[in-house]
């Protein structure tokens, strides 16, 4: 396996801090020694992979920090990166039973990070979980390259099968490397845990390759090539392009979607916010919040989130707006864009907005507010239509692959899928959980083959 790229200088991604720097020993010990270890453990139920959370933080405690990180990777071969990414406040520290006493939970995430980044520090990932078994002979195709595909390549490579990611992108990682809010993970970081994963065993990864239903050739190969050529076919095909409004001088420099305003700052060095003074953010998701954050902590004057309802009716993560708003950001609710508005040289320069009732636009209290930038945190479209491609493989009324919740198999035996294109778009852990259950069955179905071939 060649080294993978590493993001170039210059970067707007590179002027962040991070939000929650690592512990020093002292400090992790220190937090260690707060954990009850409860005997039937809220926190273990509250995390998608079923880390055994008080297990490795007593580990934590007693110096043994290699033990730590090992209990760690059993569970979630993507730790390091869920240690920093993860809303814990939602999952295992909003689980744990200091919040019941009004007192603050343990620092999981923080914890987690120490006992991963110190122990990959001294050694492989490999040398922290079971040897590399025998190589089968067997291989597994992995449509996308963001983390479920990674977690899974990085299991079937454990079990001996060889693993080949097929990314249209020349960065492979997708959420984690280009997506995460730069002041929880840099892009570099997640680049340095996928190389870490590649590790595991007989991974390949094949970058600006897109996989197709027609005929292959030219950066493309064929649906139907990889199910005659594959043993299995895994697809995490992430989600698609942003949601557009459909509004009246939508289209055109400064009006971006966030999605695609995040990976430029986290990978372009060319891109500059030279000259905006004011941005606004359209939408009440933890994108919104993430990137309306991002351009504030950038040095942009004004930044206001624009929502159709009310504060308490967004989906983003409340603990993720109050941060953002702590450090400038405006929200302003009950309001949705009718139009925006460009000047003689075609740049934006506002935006009209309408009241709302209940999300829908009303006569009356339409207002215009100034602007240099424009963010569309409206949704992505889904990336799927190729799934189709592989006979029996369905997709839901969201435009989601369907699959056997229990198996994460497909219409077409040969077919697996997970993460984002599957689960519509949650956490790096939930897709790690069922990249894990999607390759449990896939084992089941070659070592089958095997015995019955």
């Amino acid at each position: 396996m060649h080294p993978l790229p590493v993001l170039p200088d210059g970067r707007l991604e590179q002027r962040f801090s991070e939000s929650k720097p690592a512990y020093s020993q002292a400090e992790a010990v220190t937090e260690a020694n707060r954990c009850l270890y409860c005997v039937d453990a809220p926190c273990i139920k509250a995390c998608p992979t079923g880390i055994d959370i008080p297990t490795f933080i007593h580990k934590i405690s007693t110096g043994n920090t290699t033990g730590a990180a090992r209990t760690i990777f059993k569970d979630n071969v993507l730790g390091a990166s869920c240690a920093r990414v993860c809303p814990v406040e939602t999952l295992c520290a909003g689980a744990c039973v200091y919040n019941a006493w009004e007192r603050e939970p343990i620092a999981i995430g923080r914890l987690q990070r120490f006992a991963t980044e110190a122990t990959l520090e001294q050694r492989p990932l490999s040398s922290l979980l079971p040897a590399k078994k025998p190589a089968t002979g067997k291989k597994v195709a992995i449509i996308g390259a963001g983390p479920a595909s990674i977690a899974a390549a990085g299991l079937l490579a454990l079990e001996g099968h060889q693993a080949v990611l097929f990314e249209r992108k020349e960065i492979p990682g997708g959420l984690n490397t280009l997506g995460i809010a730069p002041y929880k993970q840099s892009g570099n970081a997640a680049l340095a845990e996928i190389q870490a994963v590649f590790g595991l065993g007989d991974i390949q990864l094949m970058t600006g390759v897109e996989v197709v239903a027609g005929q292959g050739g030219d950066g493309k190969v064929s649906a139907e090539s990889l199910l005659k050529d594959f043993d299995a076919v895994f697809l995490g095909l992430g989600l698609g392009a942003d949601s557009k409004l459909g509004v009246t001088g939508e289209q055109g420099a400064g009006v971006w979607g966030a999605v695609e305003l995040i990976e430029r700052i986290k990978a372009d060095p060319t891109l500059t916010l030279a000259g905006v003074k004011r941005a606004l953010v359209i939408g009440g998701g933890n994108t919104a919040i993430d990137v309306a954050h991002e351009l504030k902590l950038l040095g942009i004057d004004e930044v206001a989130m624009v929502y159709r309802r009310g504060a308490s009716a967004m989906s983003g993560y409340a603990h993720e707006l109050a941060s953002a708003r702590k450090h400038g950001v405006r929200l302003i609710e009950h309001r949705a864009v009718s139009e925006f508005q460009r000047d003689a040289a075609g740049k934006v320069v506002g935006a009209k907005f309408s009241r709302t009732e209940n999300g829908k636009p009303v006569e009356g209290g339409e207002e215009t507010l100034s602007c240099e930038l424009v963010a569309l945190a409206i949704g992505q479209a889904t990336a799927t239509q190729v799934a189709t491609a592989f006979t029996g493989v369905a997709l839901d009324k969201h435009g989601n692959v369907v699959v056997d919740p229990t198996t994460h198999r497909t219409g077409n035996a040969k077919v697996w899928s997970g993460g984002d294109c599957v689960n519509g778009g949650k956490e790096v852990v939930n897709a790690v959980q069922e990249a894990k259950i999607a390759v449990r069955d896939m084992l089941r179905a070659l070592r089958s083959e095997v015995t019955h071939g």
